[in-house]
């Protein structure tokens, strides 16, 4: 089936039809580098990556060209720079490598392209050139702005008229704004922050200048999909689209646009006053980054997700129980991967999960798809039936890893960090426990439960026996 997409612009699912089928271009907006992310920052990581996923099998991993900035120029990297007495580069370097190491915990692929905006000053200044030639930006004070009165169509991706949008918004009130609304494309720097020459004064661009020229000069426009959370709709897309299409002569910017909604913490939004924030490099110490981004996937990308406890642990057994399977299936047949049987059933089991992605990826449907997989894969388990449950191992890895999920060795998804005494020692005692449990010998089958619950070892029975894991930290 086609590939739809809910578009932010027109407020309404619609039929993908990429610009250039042999080079379709993504660009989703990335990190400012200057602490640790939060989990809500990993939220749109990881759904657009399952997008990035979906796109390159839809027209080959070549054919698409997937961009996500990174902000190494702000107001809080200056300040951290400066309270550090460091250049900013030591504090963006620093967590710019962190974040990439984070995301890659929970399985997002690198994207084809990751912009820093300090290399793109040029570009920026090119492009804020063009702007007041056409008479939609003016310099006053050492400041740029742009024009809103120059862009008739201001306001059109959030929904609010000018006046809402003023009122709603933090707008800086300075005399030399023609207009309230008149938003910074260029600015002077403080004492002590970084600078860069311009043709209206040393200084550093805005924040919203850095994406537009970025994407223009990286992808080209138009570009297919542009994304990002939902917080980022106003004030920072809506700009991004006034310059972006002022400075082209009113062109076409982005033909799509896709926005992740809210991430909570236990229904509160989160709040470093509340003392909420989770973060992303402290979680993935407690757990899998695989069972963070399954909780992270498994609502609509669109709908707000409350993260709680019982949301990781539910993701934890869910991964756990197709893990098991995997375990009890066994290693795959790859020689079965060239047989045209194979080849049919694969196509018509994947297709399915293939399918709830391609209806604007709805990852609960194609969650519940893995699990009819896994249902049938362990019918045919319980039948001795090695050669159909072996295919359905296959379809249902492969189907997975459009998700990005069960790309991890079955054993050792639940050895996870046991060293080779620990995992000698559980499976005498799990041997222990058969003989006892066989011979109800129920004292004995407690006393070794006990045992294996000092190890921190969790003991999961299932039909065909049990399977074992270290209980997260």
């Amino acid at each position: 089936m086609p590939l739809f997409l809910n578009d932010t612009l027109r407020r309404q699912k619609v039929e993908f039809t990429p610009r250039d089928p042999r080079r379709v271009t993504m660009y989703v907006c990335g990190p400012t580098v200057y602490n640790y992310a939060h989990i809500g920052n990993a939220r749109p990581v990881v759904v657009f990556d399952v997008l990035f996923r979906l796109l390159r099998r839809l027209y080959g991993e070549a054919g698409v060209l997937y961009a996500r900035n990174i902000t190494d120029v702000d107001d809080k990297i200056n300040a951290a720079a400066m309270a550090q007495g460091v250049p900013i580069g030591a504090i963006t370097d620093k967590f710019a490598a962190i974040y990439d190491a984070d995301m890659a915990t929970l399985g997002a692929l690198p994207p084809t392209l990751q912009p820093r905006a300090t290399e793109h000053i040029p570009q920026m200044i090119d492009q804020i050139a063009r702007l007041i030639e056409a008479g939609s930006a003016y310099a006053a004070e050492g400041h740029v702005l742009f024009r809103i009165g120059a862009f008739p169509d201001y306001g059109q991706l959030s929904g609010r008229n000018l006046d809402d949008m003023i009122a709603g918004a933090r707008v800086e009130v300075a005399p030399y704004k023609e207009h309230a609304a008149d938003f910074v494309l260029w600015k002077p720097s403080k004492p002590g922050e970084p600078e860069w020459p311009s043709p209206w004064g040393a200084g550093r661009p805005g924040w919203h200048i850095e994406c537009s020229a970025m994407i223009e000069s990286e992808l080209g426009l138009p570009i297919d999909i542009h994304g990002g959370g939902h917080d980022l709709i106003f004030p920072h897309h809506e700009n991004e689209i006034a310059q972006g299409r002022c400075a082209t002569h009113n062109g076409e910017y982005a033909r799509y646009w896709m926005h992740n909604g809210f991430l909570t913490m236990d229904a509160e939004k989160m709040s470093k006053s509340l003392g909420n924030v989770l973060l992303v490099h402290e979680l993935v110490k407690e757990v899998p980054g695989e069972v963070v981004r399954w909780a992270l996937l498994s609502g609509h990308y669109r709908a707000p997700l409350d993260w709680t406890d019982a949301l990781l642990e539910q993701s934890r057994k869910a991964l756990d129980r197709l893990y098991g399977l995997l375990q009890d299936i066994g290693p795959p047949d790859l020689s079965e991967q060239s047989s045209p049987t194979w080849s049919n059933f694969k196509n018509d089991r994947v297709a399915e999960v293939v399918a709830a992605l391609e209806d604007d990826l709805n990852t609960p449907a194609a969650i519940a798809k893995l699990f009819e997989l896994a249902s049938l894969a362990r019918t045919a388990v319980a039948k001795g039936q090695a050669r159909e449950a072996g295919h359905l191992r296959l379809a249902l890895t492969e189907a997975a890893g459009v998700m990005g999920f069960l790309q991890a060795d079955p054993d050792a998804w639940f050895e996870g960090g046991a060293n080779d005494d620990l995992k000698s020692k559980v499976e005498a005692l799990l041997a222990e426990r058969v003989t006892a449990r066989a011979a109800k010998d129920w004292a004995a089958a407690d006393r070794i439960r006990d045992e294996l619950n000092a190890l921190s070892i969790v003991v999961m029975d299932n039909p065909t026996g049990a399977t074992w894991r270290l209980k997260d930290s």
